[in-house]
């Protein structure tokens, strides 16, 4: 473990599990439990925004992972959510972790409703950020007039379309995008290679696989009993905000915030605001989702 509690500085550090390289970042100290993060779609280490991280950092270790396929990690990306969670429960297995806090955003909280599902012992608390159930709706649909206008924009590369899609059109969001990426840009050394089309493939795949279902629609979430954090911001173009109120209507011990003013990157544009909630959230010894 580093003492460095950012991940603007945190050295990227590689774990070996049965000829698969994983690259992830660890830092932070305090009493409690580690907090395991996983990212949105083709996004690697160096896309978690300080402002989140670091804050959780001063309480509890936090663990950036980067799956299969992504960044420096080996192997391919999966085409299924179920892969994905598969390679995350391999490296915290392997880390020898048997408990932790996960914070799930976008696709990663997909990931994180799987892993739950899959191993419910590992997990205490949760918390799922502009994400959906199996079965819903709308889930990264790229080629929405509202989202396709900005990543066909050749004037808009790299984190510039970020800004675009991750917040809401209006002046204070788009104010706050454009800070949100100016703190992804302060760390300058050991970083991720930039996701190419073949991940972006793989990852759509999966969301095309997860608004699937059989059976009783968002049956599976009756099962997730650890106490829950859904959060969303209310013009989510990338991943409506009807997916969180259903994922809050049937996961049985959940609490519903829902940011103003904001798209899919809310945590980042309120990252005083979530990082206050977050820290409440996992502090709590409460068996219910409320603290």
């Amino acid at each position: 473990m580093s003492n460095t509690a950012s991940n603007v500085t945190a050295p990227t550090q590689f774990l070996e599990v049965k000829k698969q390289k994983y690259a992830f970042r660890r830092f932070g100290k305090g009493s409690g439990l580690p907090l395991l993060c996983l990212q949105h779609f083709t996004g690697t280490l160096d896309n978690w925004d300080p402002a989140v991280t670091d804050p959780l950092a001063e309480g509890r270790e936090v663990i950036l992972f980067e799956s299969a396929g992504i960044g420096r990690s080996s192997g391919k990306v999966p085409t299924t959510v179920a892969g994905m969670a598969a390679h995350a429960t391999a490296f915290l297995d392997a880390l020898g972790l048997t408990a932790c806090d996960v914070l799930g955003f976008s696709l990663g909280g997909m990931v994180a409703q799987q892993m739950v599902l899959d191993r419910p012992s590992v997990f205490r608390r949760i918390i799922l950020v502009g994400t959906a159930p199996r079965g819903g709706e709308d889930i990264m649909h790229l080629e929405k007039p509202s989202l396709a206008r900005y990543l066909s924009d050749p004037k808009l590369q790299g984190y510039a379309v970020l800004q675009k899609i991750f917040f809401a059109p209006t002046e204070s969001s788009q104010a706050a995008g454009a800070a949100f990426i100016d703190r992804l840009t302060q760390r300058k050394d050991d970083r991720e290679p930039i996701s190419g089309p073949d991940v972006a493939q793989a990852q759509m795949a999966a969301f095309r696989d997860w608004e699937q279902y059989s059976g009783e629609r968002f049956a599976s979430l009756k099962s997730i009993r650890q106490p829950t954090l859904v959060i969303n911001g209310v013009h989510d173009e990338m991943i409506p905000v009807r997916n969180s109120y259903w994922l809050a209507e049937n996961l049985p011990n959940s609490v519903l915030l829902v940011y103003p003013d904001s798209g899919h990157g809310s945590l980042f544009q309120f990252h005083e605001s979530f990082t206050r909630q977050a820290a409440g959230f996992f502090t709590s010894d409460s068996p219910f989702a409320p603290f």
